[in-house]
């Protein structure tokens, strides 16, 4: 997926953690809820995301739709998923080593380009009706590639915006903005899709770039001081590791969103093939599933905005790790649109509550001349694993039937909540 996401007044003290610090408490307000807003480099990323990030749900939303029309196979869905996603397990750690070494604005403007480019060329295959199965596979894979060199740079440019003491609050609120074009993107492209045809979302993508890449080349940022080169990127990219490696907070958190990745989130790939053959829907169906779930997250992650830092992080990413795989259950259960729409945005908050929660928590620990590689690895587990879960949830699929597929990726994310309530109570401790 295309784009998932500072000039800092005097330091403030970090979020707290497992190590003991005291947490900084202050009361609940609307002021508190927007605080990172006050950054004039985190306004210009904020708004340029939001119009960038709708136009790419758009994409993603008909791409899925356009592939299982072409084709009426749900094992498609799960190839467009895979392919994507694969640059992600081939690229993602060298682009934190990037990101540690050259100006993270520079390397997002490149990637945000190739990715504008990208669209437009689908926009083009579509308009002349010459698209293909494989040419939506070979661009989502391109796609992937940009991507996996965008999304450490992106997660690690968070502190080049906002202060420290702002920094959980960035982080919620580009989920919320992450959310906003989730809840808004498909609902626009299911009626874009029905009125216009399929190409003129991938056109309205491609611009949308445009607003994302205007508010990098605006935004006003102190000199990067980059990480020194004291070995080979093979070498930058070990240190990283070992570091994950030997801190159990970071290492379980980093295993948990792989889990979630891996099991729980198969089953967006299917909504397309969920809306026609478990719902008897179309395209508009197609939209709505996937703007619940975003409607979900998005009130997720405002309500770690508006808690800040009063909340209990580690015991609400504990309960976010139960609610995710018991929506899972009853949306396999469900055959009537408006409740399925409902478990949808439960869902959604669930898995929101413990992704949000799982960067917030490593992005505290992590010291910032590692913060690239450990994101890097942060986001291979996120969104190297969901391509695995896409292949296979569109296998299951295949020879099982959907219901049965979301019921076996629900069961999987169970097993993994139960391991870390039982093994690893430390998390649960985190404030």
């Amino acid at each position: 997926m295309s784009k998932t996401i500072l000039t800092p007044p005097p330091q403030a003290p970090a979020a707290p953690s497992a190590n003991g610090q005291k947490p900084l408490r202050r009361g609940l307000s609307l002021q508190q809820t927007f605080s990172a807003l006050r950054h004039r480099n985190y306004r210009l990323w904020f708004a340029g995301q939001l119009v960038s990030l709708v136009g790419t749900w758009m994409q993603t939303t008909a791409q899925g739709y356009l592939i299982y029309e072409l084709t009426g196979s749900p094992a498609y869905l799960g190839y467009v998923g895979f392919a994507a996603g694969l640059p992600t397990w081939l690229f993602t750690l060298f682009g934190g080593v990037i990101a540690d070494r050259m100006p993270r604005r520079n390397l997002m403007v490149i990637t945000q380009s190739a990715m504008m480019v990208l669209a437009a060329l689908l926009a083009a295959l579509t308009y002349t009706n010459v698209v293909q199965p494989w040419h939506i596979i070979g661009l989502a894979f391109l796609l992937g590639t940009a991507n996996a060199f965008d999304a450490p740079a992106r997660q690690a440019f968070v502190l080049e915006m906002v202060s420290r003491e702002d920094m959980t609050n960035a982080i919620a609120l580009n989920s919320t903005m992450f959310n906003s074009a989730t809840a808004i993107g498909p609902a626009v492209a299911g009626i874009t899709y029905a009125l216009l045809g399929p190409a003129t979302c991938f056109l309205v993508n491609s611009v949308s770039f445009l607003a994302v890449i205007v508010a990098l080349l605006l935004m006003r940022l102190a000199p990067m001081q980059p990480a020194r080169r004291n070995s080979s990127a093979v070498g930058d990219i070990v240190t990283g590791l070992r570091y994950v490696s030997a801190h159990s907070v970071i290492r379980v958190l980093i295993a948990g969103i792989g889990m979630a990745s891996l099991f729980a989130m198969g089953y967006v790939t299917l909504l397309p093939a969920w809306a026609v053959k478990v719902l008897g829907g179309n395209v508009t169906t197609n939209g709505l599933l996937q703007s619940a779930r975003g409607v979900g997250a998005l009130l997720g992650a405002l309500m770690i905005a508006w808690l800040g830092s009063s909340m209990p992080r580690g015991r609400l990413l504990t309960l976010g790790s139960f609610v995710l795989p018991a929506s899972l259950f009853v949306f396999a259960a469900v055959r009537w649109l408006p409740l399925s729409l409902l478990v949808l945005v439960i869902g959604g908050w669930g898995f929101m509550i413990f992704a949000n929660l799982s960067n917030s928590m490593i992005q505290t620990e992590v010291p910032d001349e590692l913060r690239g590689r450990v994101m890097s690895i942060f986001t291979l587990s996120f969104f190297g694993l969901f391509p695995v879960g896409a292949l296979l949830a569109g296998w299951a699929a295949t020879h099982f039937g959907e219901p049965l597929t979301v019921v076996l990726g629900g069961t999987g994310m169970l097993a993994y909540a139960l391991l870390q309530f039982w093994r690893f109570p430390n998390i649960r401790r985190v404030v």
